[in-house]
């Protein structure tokens, strides 16, 4: 497994895979959900590269990139048994040179949900997702369904950009009790992590209704509400049911859909979601 941090490194290195890259990009502190993406890959394509960047421009001025977690020894020990051909940790200067004006928007699926939340922040996923794409040349390229509206932006991106590659969304990993795995789960407290499994069962919750029948978007959105409002600790920022592809609110179920939600535990912010249909 080869461990590279600059560009032209990079380069040569991907020169000599010959056949399919399959690419998983993470920000490191890795758990299960980034280590089934690896295996995922590594099952379809011939190659695996994984990139390792806390990407700054993703982060808005009052979250949290300072304390986000970082722990390169032990997220490369974790690939080093997965058959990981190339691990590329670039610095912020390589990805961001002095002078940097140039970015990728998609525009109309990054203004609801996350996008009203965070503002810019989609804009940094797009544009260093489209860089490491560039620079890695794969032929598919991972991502968790946890991230649901990055894994739509960026199938927006890679359709109207022409990339020359297909993007597999995989399904999201939890924990036994029904949170999902995030590497922002470590700043919960012993208290907080208790009470982040409302998300699950708000989700849950909304899914066995619909699977019972009912298809009134605003119904589902009530069911998630009420049973995130049974948690003290959780503050709820949205619950959501919209179209899978558009992420336009529903009035009513009909075709794939997904129920998603973000709310506070504390200081930490998590998000989580289902698809219907």
């Amino acid at each position: 497994m080869d461990v590279l941090s600059s560009l032209s490194d990079l380069r040569t290195a991907r020169l000599s895979l010959n056949g399919t890259v399959g690419l998983v990009p993470t920000m490191g502190y890795l758990h299960e959900g980034h280590l089934s993406l690896v295996a995922r890959a590594k099952a379809e394509t011939q190659h695996v590269i994984v990139t390792i960047f806390v990407n700054p421009t993703q982060f808005g001025a009052n979250e949290d990139l300072s304390k986000y977690p970082r722990d390169l020894e032990r997220d490369l020990n974790l690939l080093r048994p997965l058959g990981v051909d190339v691990v590329w940790t670039p610095t912020a200067e390589i990805m961001y040179p002095p002078g940097y004006q140039t970015w990728v928007e998609v525009e109309a699926l990054t203004r609801p949900l996350e996008g009203a939340m965070r503002p810019g922040h989609f804009r940094g996923v797009t544009t260093v997702v489209a860089k490491l794409f560039n620079a890695t040349q794969p032929a598919k390229a991972y991502f968790g369904q946890k991230d649901a509206q990055q894994a739509a932006v960026i199938r927006r991106m890679v359709t109207d950009l022409n990339f020359p590659l297909e993007v597999i969304v995989c399904p999201t990993r939890r924990e036994a009790d029904g949170l999902a795995m995030s590497s922002r789960n470590t700043y919960l407290s012993e208290v907080e992590r208790k009470a982040a499994t409302v998300l699950f069962r708000a989700l849950s919750a909304a899914k066995d209704l619909y699977e019972n029948g009912e298809r009134d978007a605003e119904k589902l959105r009530g069911k998630m509400k009420e049973a995130l409002a049974s948690e003290p600790l959780a503050s709820m920022q949205y619950v959501s049911c919209a179209d899978y592809d558009s992420l336009q609110e529903l009035d009513v179920v009909t075709g794939k859909a997904l129920l998603s939600m973000a709310a506070y535990f504390g200081k930490t912010r998590l998000i989580d979601n289902f698809v219907l249909g």
